[in-house]
């Protein structure tokens, strides 16, 4: 049944020895250390989004195959869970080792996979690795806490693992997300079952290959599939705890799923992040760090900045931040002047433009209208160029929904007090930011706001590992957040134990020369 995947130095499959599906290699699964050709009859074809060539065909994993994984990862956290924190520390001292050595390869394999430019698929690989490194220091993570609260009577806590636990990644990071996971998981003594997303699965085939010298035999598993392997992953006894990454509606499933079934979850859902621009801020910065938070990636974050509100006078700025958009190269991930590649797919392409369509049909203005745009040597890409849509309304299409393409929406508000009651009206709470000279506009902002992460003059505000992803409000279902100390929690129980030690029972343990007698 199993077969081993060989993978040359560029991180390709060689295809000798291999059933192919057309004329491109499989995605294998990856189960107790081996990477095992599916038995599935049902296939995902992933496409390269620049040129639409096949990339690789991805198995919707078999109920055998999900049993399997899941059963592997039992028996292995049944051992790992007794190392010591020191020996995980040094685990992940060599995962992150061996991700920075196949740093460009892990990009690669994003352009080709998700249409990220080159440079933006190494941050989604450095973002990760810093979570890797931020485990690292797992021992400081796990220290509890100790009280002597009454004679010869202590009370203290230690954390725990949980067993089995899943992750369900998104297609926009293949590397960074599946980094937020199972580093974090395996750091805390669990075993992890990983699904990445069908649409970008070979960032986490590349990770869990390194790993595979690293952790023990099923400490880390990978599967693939769609609604029936999630499915599983939300239902199945042996896993305690799901997290999730991705849209509003496989979010809220998810939850619901595997909350009904006794897991802990936490699920990183859809946003809409705003900034506001005050007339009093620096003017070229605004504008620079708006652009590159509006169309980075193709606008393809979670925490991309999608609405801009600009405040009195700053409403005159809209026409320079169209400008500046314009400068804006697209092209090919690969090609070394690219600011932006393609969008995912032909249907995410579809949707953004017909949101820009509505925007137009329900009276707002799109100042810079992306759609069409062309590039030369790919004219088969899923290209949607930047977008500035102004004189927007909260009421509108292209305002109530997420877009999540190089679309930037400008909506007008004459006080700050009237744009913060805007962002605060918002169903999303991922991120938030204001661009502004006034500490004192800076402090009213940041007090008031409803969003979980906050910027000040900083367009996209995720924080670094030491502290913890904390989108909140309709952006974000569960207790615990992603990485940090928050997901160290997440991945633990916290077991608090009192023990009573009698001073005198140590006193009689005296030695005595006497005869003993009987009383």
């Amino acid at each position: 049944m199993r077969q081993l995947l060989l993978l040359s130095r560029s991180g390709w499959p060689h295809t000798r020895g291999l059933r192919l599906m057309s004329t491109q290699a499989t995605t294998k699964l990856f189960i107790n250390n081996e990477f095992v050709e599916s038995q599935t009859s049902d296939w995902i074809t992933v496409h390269n989004p620049a040129t639409q060539e096949v990339v690789t065909q991805v198995p919707k994993s078999t109920q055998q195959e999900l049993d399997e994984a899941a059963k592997c990862a039992h028996l292995a956290f049944k051992e790992w869970r007794r190392t010591s924190a020191v020996t995980r520390q040094r685990k992940m001292l060599d995962l992150q080792h061996a991700i920075r050595a196949n740093a460009d390869r892990l990009a690669r394999s994003i352009v080709t996979e998700q249409g990220k430019v080159l440079n933006d698929a190494l941050g989604d690989v450095q973002r990760g690795l810093q979570v890797v490194e931020n485990m690292a220091g797992i021992t400081d993570h796990l220290l509890g806490s100790h009280l002597e609260v009454s004679s010869d009577m202590d009370t203290y806590t230690v954390r725990e693992p949980l067993g089995v636990v899943a992750g369900i990644c998104p297609f926009n990071f293949p590397a960074m997300i599946p980094l937020w996971m199972f580093p974090v998981a395996l750091a805390t003594g669990n075993a992890c079952v990983l699904k990445p997303s069908e649409r970008t699965p070979t960032a986490a085939m590349v990770l869990a290959e390194l790993s595979r010298d690293i952790f023990p035999k099923g400490l880390l598993n990978v599967v693939h599939g769609a609604h029936a392997t999630v499915d599983f992953l939300t239902a199945d006894p042996r896993v305690r705890a799901v997290s999730f990454v991705g849209g509003d509606r496989a979010g809220k499933h998810i939850y619901e799923r595997a909350t009904q079934h006794g897991k802990r979850c936490q699920a990183n859902m859809g946003a809409k992040n705003h900034a506001i621009v005050l007339p009093d801020a620096n003017k070229e910065h605004a504008l620079n760090a708006i652009a590159g938070a509006a169309f980075g990636a193709a606008g393809q974050r979670c925490m991309a900045l999608s609405v801009a509100v600009f405040v009195g006078e700053a409403g005159d700025w809209v026409e320079d931040v169209a400008s500046r958009a314009k400068e804006l190269r697209i092209n090919g991930g690969f090609e070394a002047n690219a600011d932006l590649g393609p969008m995912i797919s032909p249907e995410a392409l579809k949707r953004a433009t017909q949101l820009i369509q509505s925007a137009a049909d329900e009276g707002a203005t799109v100042v810079l209208d992306g759609r069409g745009v062309a590039v030369e040597k790919y004219p088969r890409g899923n290209f949607l160029g930047p977008t500035v849509i102004d004189h927007a309304t909260t009421q509108m299409r292209c305002y109530q929904e997420e877009i999540f393409g190089p679309v930037l929406t400008c909506i007008r508000a004459e006080t700050l007090d009237e744009a913060l009651a805007l962002v605060n009206a918002n169903r999303y709470g991922n991120g938030a930011s204001i661009f502004t000279r006034s500490g004192a506009c800076a402090r009213k902002f940041q007090s008031e706001v409803e969003a979980g992460q906050v910027g000040i003059n900083v367009p996209i505000p995720v924080p670094l590992p030491m502290f913890s992803f904390t989108g909140n409000k309709g952006s974000f279902l569960g207790d615990a957040n992603f990485y940090g100390r928050a997901g160290v929690g997440f991945y633990t129980q916290l077991k608090t134990i009192t023990s009573l030690w009698r001073k005198q029972d140590a006193d009689d343990q005296v030695a005595s020369v006497h005869m003993p007698t009987i009383h």
